[in-house]
């Protein structure tokens, strides 16, 4: 059994644990697509979680952007603050209108 995510228009809308047979044998045309996923990230960079999308030409699953200033790293899919978060053991929120870290308490 394998984990595969229910694309269409480029999101996740829907995540099984299904066999690649029972996969094949889906009708679904060009509606959308079954494409698989790892939880370890082995492939397509990132388990794949509804509301997220497909990235064909990255072969990735990509999380919604978190802040409109955070960046895109090509070796992860993932989401990057501008400002790297403080490495202190405090719990920090980032604040977009400062572009900085805040602390959460």
């Amino acid at each position: 059994m394998s984990h595969f995510a229910k694309v269409e228009s480029g999101v996740v809308t829907e995540v099984i644990v299904a066999t690649q047979a029972e996969i094949n044998s889906e009708a679904h045309g060009d509606a959308f697509l079954w494409v698989q996923t790892s939880y370890s990230g082995s492939f397509r960079k990132n388990f794949a979680g509804v509301g997220d999308t497909y990235d064909k030409a990255r072969d990735a699953f990509i999380t919604p952007k978190p802040h409109p200033s955070w960046v895109l790293v090509e070796d992860t899919c993932l989401w990057e603050a501008p400002i790297e978060l403080p490495d202190d053991l405090e719990e920090y929120n980032w604040d977009e209108d400062t572009a900085n870290w805040i602390l959460r308490w």
